[in-house]
């Protein structure tokens, strides 16, 4: 942590609760702020991260242990500056109000729909991507209007101090606010106008529990075993080079990383000698400060168990960096391979969230798509085919959060498509205009005309209300 981070002192208990209040007494003064005043805080934000990037990537990798400079430059940073220049750019058309069709019946009437602030919006973002999935669905919360407060995972404490002094410096706290310290309990209790969270599964369900006694919306972002297909006409060096970049990038801790693999039966050798050769020259040692650290002791325990269970099991461990072993103290394992795997196995049971994947194989297409649709939905799927006729047999037979095709999680990264989960991998969208609407309440206004047609339908009822009626009914279409 900075010296300058640790000067702020933790928000006491009952803070979070003033801060809320605050908040919301700001809101109620002034519920719409305009395209001005929301443009200058999307670009107070994005000027300090700008300005701060070596402090903000410093401060990550403090808090993992060993986090790659780079990949924080290059999978928090950039993201979330371009989202945020990209949402000043749109913005103006975004909250046009949105003129709709009017029915022939109500002749004269106007119908409109306004996107107005919900109000106050709460943040809850993990650890692994602590800055971006922080500040991405801030994004989408201040240009929709609200006012915000955002908790970060007790592992990102330093980068929480650090964001909370920059943004105190340039933003007020009834606007923005990240909170270090504050416990979740705490966080999600207060009545906010909207939630989103990011996270488990197991801890989703519980953060809606909680939301639910305020009837409080939510977006959930919840990840999940994200599936990657390698189909028999695809290249299988390219395929290999564009999969496990994703995969072992922060040490496979990324929720839409692929979390199992399918490979036709005869390309598995193929594909295993192509890993062993990319992992060798893009992490030639273990303690290269370019490969990430497992986040704490109880997550590299936990790997290794899972390890240790598949070959107990008789999988197949395949080592993608020969001479080194999982080192306990730097909380580094090498890039893994596991083939030979069966569902009763326990890194078949849960995400993985680490750099571990397991190598399923099939002899016909339809195995891999029953096998997925076999079980909760992911939160991506990932295609590698050329082939028109599979793409579209596998997008419309299975369902995902999102699909990238001859990819990996490039889709997160294209700013007009939403991002989000079903089912067991969260609900909700941010991102882009989808995430405009999602923090917005799409009111609909309709305005009556001078003199209008429902005039004709008033009681007492009779002759003249039977033949207008019969019309109505005969032309419903209008």
């Amino acid at each position: 942590m900075s010296q300058a981070a640790a000067a702020v002192p933790l928000i006491q208990a009952g803070s979070a609760r003033e801060i809320f209040n605050r908040q919301r007494a700001a809101y109620l003064k002034n519920p719409y702020l305009t395209l001005a005043e929301r443009c200058q805080a999307l670009m107070a934000i994005e000027t300090l991260l700008v300005d701060n990037q070596k402090e903000i990537a410093e401060a990550i990798c403090r808090d993992f242990g060993n986090r790659s400079l780079h990949e924080t430059k290059l999978l928090e940073i950039f993201p979330t500056v371009s989202g945020l220049a990209n949402a000043r750019r749109r913005l103006k058309k975004w909250m046009r109000p949105q003129h709709r069709h009017v029915s022939f019946w109500f002749m004269g009437a106007k119908n409109s729909v306004i996107p107005q602030p919900k109000g106050v919006v709460g943040i809850i973002s993990p650890w692994n991507y602590p800055m971006q999935l922080a500040v991405s669905p801030l994004t989408s919360a201040l240009a929709a209007g609200n006012r915000c407060m955002i908790k970060m995972a007790t592992h990102s404490q330093g980068l929480c101090h650090l964001l909370h002094r920059l943004t105190s410096l340039v933003l007020p706290d009834e606007l923005v606010a990240f909170l270090p310290g504050v416990p979740a309990s705490e966080f999600t209790s207060l009545p906010f106008d909207h939630l989103i969270f990011t996270g488990s599964p197991r801890s989703g369900k519980m953060i809606m529990k909680t939301a639910a006694d305020n009837l409080t919306p939510v977006t959930l972002e919840l990840g999940g075993k994200s599936p990657a297909i390698v189909a028999s006409d695809f290249d299988i060096d390219k395929a290999a080079d564009r999969l496990l970049y994703l995969k072992y990038m922060n040490a496979g801790q990324t929720c839409v990383a692929p979390d199992y693999l399918f490979l036709p039966e005869n390309r598995v050798e193929a594909f295993v000698e192509k890993a062993r050769k990319l992992i060798q020259t893009r992490y030639p040692r273990l303690d290269t400060d370019d490969y990430t650290s497992i986040i704490d002791a109880s997550a590299f325990a936990r790997l290794m168990d899972c390890l240790q269970d598949a070959r107990a099991k008789g999988a197949k461990v395949i080592n993608l960096l020969p001479g080194a072993e999982p080192d306990e103290g730097l909380r580094k394992i090498p890039p893994t391979l596991v083939l030979d795997v069966t569902d009763d196995m326990a890194l078949m049971q849960k995400e993985i969230f680490g750099p571990l994947l397991p190598v399923k194989t099939y002899q016909d297409l339809n195995q891999a798509i029953a096998y997925i649709k076999g079980r909760q939905r992911p939160l991506a799927l990932y295609l590698f085919t050329n082939d028109r006729a599979i793409q579209e047999k596998v997008v419309f037979n299975t369902m995902s959060g999102g699909v990238c095709i001859n990819d990996c999680a490039m889709h997160v990264a294209q700013h007009d498509l939403p991002f989000g989960g079903i089912g067991n991998s969260g609900m909700g969208h941010y991102h882009g205009y989808e995430g405009f609407v999602e923090f917005s309440k799409l009111r609909p206004v309709f305005k009556q005309a001078p003199i209008p047609a429902s005039a004709f339908l008033f009681p007492p009822y009779g002759k003249t209300f039977e033949r207008i009626y019969r019309l109505m009914i005969k032309m419903r279409w209008l």
